[in-house]
C-alpha cells in the first residue's frame, strides 16, 4: 500500500487557476452567445414597419447628396444607432423610395423638408426632382416645407405642389460662382517654381500655381458655362413656380434693396414674390396633414414613414431576372485600387470587368460624377468600357453633377451618353505640373551640385532648376496625351479630329451646351439611361437593376445591420445612445491643392482634371 503524494500549495493554486479560467471562459462564451441572440432578434424585429392607409412619406434628408457612400460602414452604423444623421444621402435611395411610393396605395402624399440637404451640383438634384414629378404625375401631391432654403434646396422644393416656409425662415438665392485662390506670389516668396505643361487654351485647372488672377480665356469659359447653368436654374424654377424667368432674374437681382425694404423679413418677402405659397410653423403643417384626412399618429401627429423605414420596401431583389448593372464612378480619378469616394483606375476597371463576366448582367450603366484626375487611370477605365461593348453588353453613361476632363475620358466610348442640362462636362485637355525649389534652397544658403551618368540623371531632382530640354520632353508627352484624348473622342463620337479640337482645348460646357456640340447624345437622368440600355439589350420590362460596387466584409454588413436594428433604435429611445461619430471633412480653405496627390517630388503626372466645382 502506498500513500498519495502530499498536495502542496502550488498544486492547489494551479487547480484553482484552471477552475477560474474555465469559469471566465464560460462567462465570455455565454455573453457573446446571448449578445448574438439579442442582435439576431433585433434584426428579426427590424423588418419593414407596417405602413397603414393614408400614410405620408416623410423625407427629411440630411447631409451631402451623393451617388455612393464614401463614409465607412462602421461610422454609418454608429451614426444610425445613436440617432444622428449619417452625413450622406444616396441619390438612388431617394429616387427608389419616391418611385415606389408613387405606386403604393398606402402612401397618399410626400412631405419633404430639404433644409438640411447639401449639394455639390445640380445634376443629381435633377434626378430627385424628376422622381418627385413622377410621383405627382401619379395623382399624388407633394408638399415642401422648411426653415431655410438655399438656391439648391429651393430648386428641389419647387417641384412640390405647395411650397411652405417657416415664418421665421428664409430663402437665400445668390447665383452661381467659381472663385479660386492663386498662389504665384506665395510660391515666389518661398522660392518654389511651378512648371505647367498643358494643351488647351481654356485648360485652367492649374492656373492658380502660375498666375495671381484668372486668365482672360478662363474668365470667358467660366462665364459661358456658369451662365448656361444659371439660365437653366431660372428656366426650371420659373416653369415650376409659374414665374417668367426674366421676372425671376430681376427679383433676385433686386434682393439687396428688397430685403432691407421688407425690414429683413425674408419669409414675408418670399411670400410677396410668390416664391412660396404660404408661411407655416411645424405645428401648422401637422394640422394641415390631419385636415387632408391623413390618419393621426400619437408620435408625429399624423401617420408617416421616413426614408430609412420605407426604403427596404422599395428594393427589388430581382431574383431570376436579367440585370442591368449600375457602376458608380464618383470622385477624383486616381491610380490603383481606391475606396468609394474616389475612382481607382484598377478598382473601377475591375467593377466593369466583373459586370462583363457576369452572365446575368445584360447591360451596364456607368454613373459618372467626376472632375477627372490621372490620365492613365482614366484610360484603364475607358478600355474596360470598350471591352464590355465588344462582349455584346450595351453600355450607357449617365452623367451626374459633373463628368469633365477625365470624367469625360471614361465616358466617351459608351454606346450612349446621357447628361442633365446642368451637368458640367467637356474640359477635354491635358496638363502636367512639376515643382522645383532651387531658388528657395539658395535663399537658405543651400546649393546643389554633382555629376550624372546621362543628361537625364537627376533631372527630376526638385533641388535643381528645370532643364529646358527636360521641359521640352515633358511638353511633348502632354501634346501626345492631348492628341490621344481628342483622337479617341473623335473616333467615339464619329467626328473628325478638327471638329473635336475646335470644341476641346480644355473648355467646359454644360450638358445642354455639350448636346449642341455633339459631346453627349441625350438629355436625361439615370432612369433614362437604365431604360435605354434595357431596351437596347431587348430585356423588355422584366429586368432588375443592381449596383456593382466594392464588396463589404461580413463584419461591415453586420455593423450596418446592427446600427439600423430595432434593438438599437429602442436603446436610443431610452437615452442609451452610442457616442457621436466624427470624420474629417475635405479641406475648404485651399481647395485648389486637394487634388495634387500625384504631384509629388520627382513624379510628374499627366492630368485630365477640371477644377470647376460650383460655389452656390
Amino acid at each position: 500500500m502506498t500513500d498519495n503524494p502530499p498536495r502542496g500549495g502550488f498544486a492547489r493554486f494551479v487547480r484553482a487557476l484552471g477552475h477560474g479560467i474555465n469559469i471566465a471562459r464560460l462567462v465570455i462564451i455565454n455573453v457573446v452567445f446571448f449578445g448574438i441572440v439579442l442582435l439576431i432578434l433585433g434584426f428579426a424585429l427590424r423588418g419593414a414597419p407596417k405602413v397603414g392607409p393614408d400614410t405620408v412619406l416623410l423625407l427629411k434628408p440630411q447631409g451631402m447628396l451623393v451617388e455612393q457612400y464614401s463614409i465607412d460602414p462602421a461610422a454609418r452604423a454608429i451614426a444610425q444607432a445613436s440617432g444622428q444623421p449619417v452625413g450622406q444621402v444616396q441619390v438612388r435611395d431617394l429616387v427608389a423610395a419616391i418611385d415606389h411610393a408613387a405606386h403604393d396605395p398606402r402612401i397618399t402624399r410626400i412631405l419633404i423638408d430639404p433644409s438640411d440637404l447639401q449639394f455639390g451640383g445640380m445634376g443629381a438634384l435633377e434626378d430627385v426632382g424628376a422622381a418627385l414629378d413622377r410621383f405627382r404625375a401619379a395623382g399624388k401631391p407633394v408638399i415642401a416645407w422648411g426653415t431655410h432654403f438655399g438656391q439648391m434646396q429651393y430648386l428641389l422644393a419647387a417641384h412640390a405642389d405647395e411650397v411652405l416656409l417657416d415664418p421665421a425662415g428664409s430663402i437665400s438665392i445668390t447665383g452661381l460662382s467659381d472663385y479660386r485662390s492663386y498662389y504665384k506670389t506665395l510660391l515666389g516668396k518661398l522660392g518654389i517654381s511651378a512648371h505647367l505643361f498643358r494643351v488647351g487654351e481654356f485648360k485652367s485647372a492649374a492656373e492658380p500655381f502660375i498666375l495671381d488672377a484668372p486668365s482672360t480665356a478662363a474668365l470667358e469659359a467660366d462665364k459661358y458655362w456658369m451662365g448656361g447653368m444659371w439660365n437653366t436654374w431660372l428656366d426650371e424654377v420659373g416653369k415650376l413656380r409659374h414665374i417668367d424667368p426674366a421676372t425671376l432674374s430681376q427679383q433676385i437681382d433686386a434682393l439687396p434693396t428688397e430685403i432691407p425694404a421688407a425690414n429683413g423679413d425674408v419669409a414675408q418677402l418670399a411670400l410677396k414674390l410668390h416664391w412660396v405659397d404660404g408661411l407655416a410653423t411645424r405645428e401648422q403643417v401637422v394640422r394641415m396633414m390631419q385636415k387632408h384626412g391623413v390618419a393621426t399618429d400619437h408620435d408625429t401627429g399624423f401617420r408617416a414613414v421616413d426614408l430609412a423605414q420605407y426604403l427596404p420596401q422599395a428594393v427589388d431583389l430581382g431574383i431570376g431576372k436579367p440585370r442591368v448593372a449600375v457602376i458608380v464612378a464618383e470622385g477624383d480619378i486616381v491610380p490603383g485600387k481606391q475606396p468609394p469616394g474616389k475612382i481607382g483606375g484598377e478598382s473601377t476597371a475591375a467593377l466593369i470587368r466583373a459586370a462583363r463576366a457576369d452572365p446575368n448582367v445584360r447591360a451596364i450603366v456607368l454613373r459618372v460624377d467626376s472632375p477627372g484626375g490621372a490620365a492613365f487611370a482614366a484610360e484603364q477605365i475607358r478600355r474596360e468600357v470598350v471591352l464590355a461593348e465588344q462582349a455584346g453588353k450595351p453600355v450607357a453613361v449617365s452623367m451626374g453633377d459633373m463628368a469633365a476632363s477625365g470624367g469625360y475620358w471614361i465616358s466617351m466610348n459608351a454606346n450612349r451618353i446621357f447628361a442633365e442640362p446642368d451637368t458640367i462636362t467637356g474640359s477635354i485637355g491635358i496638363f502636367g505640373l512639376y515643382f522645383t525649389a532651387s531658388d528657395g534652397l539658395s535663399k537658405l544658403g543651400i546649393n546643389t551640385a554633382g555629376e550624372g551618368t546621362t543628361p537625364l540623371a537627376g533631372a527630376f531632382d526638385v533641388r535643381r532648376p528645370l532643364d529646358p530640354a527636360l521641359g521640352a520632353m515633358i511638353q511633348s508627352t502632354i501634346d501626345a496625351g492631348y492628341r490621344q484624348f481628342v483622337g479617341n473622342v473623335a473616333k467615339a463620337r464619329g467626328k473628325s479630329y478638327a471638329d473635336i479640337d475646335a470644341i476641346a482645348q480644355g473648355r467646359v460646357w454644360t450638358g445642354a451646351q455639350a448636346l449642341q456640340r455633339g459631346l453627349v447624345d441625350q438629355l436625361g437622368g439615370l432612369q433614362d439611361a437604365i431604360a435605354w440600355v434595357a431596351k437596347d439589350a431587348k430585356l423588355g420590362d422584366n429586368y432588375a437593376v443592381t449596383y456593382i460596387q466594392p464588396p463589404t466584409s461580413f463584419l461591415q454588413r453586420f455593423f450596418l445591420g446592427a446600427g439600423n436594428s430595432a434593438s438599437a433604435r429602442a436603446l436610443a429611445s431610452l437615452g442609451l445612445q452610442l457616442p457621436k461619430s466624427w470624420w474629417l471633412a475635405a479641406p475648404k480653405l485651399l481647395p485648389e491643392i486637394s487634388w495634387l496627390q500625384g504631384a509629388r517630388a520627382g513624379k510628374p503626372v499627366e492630368y485630365a482634371y477640371c477644377f470647376c466645382r460650383l460655389q452656390p
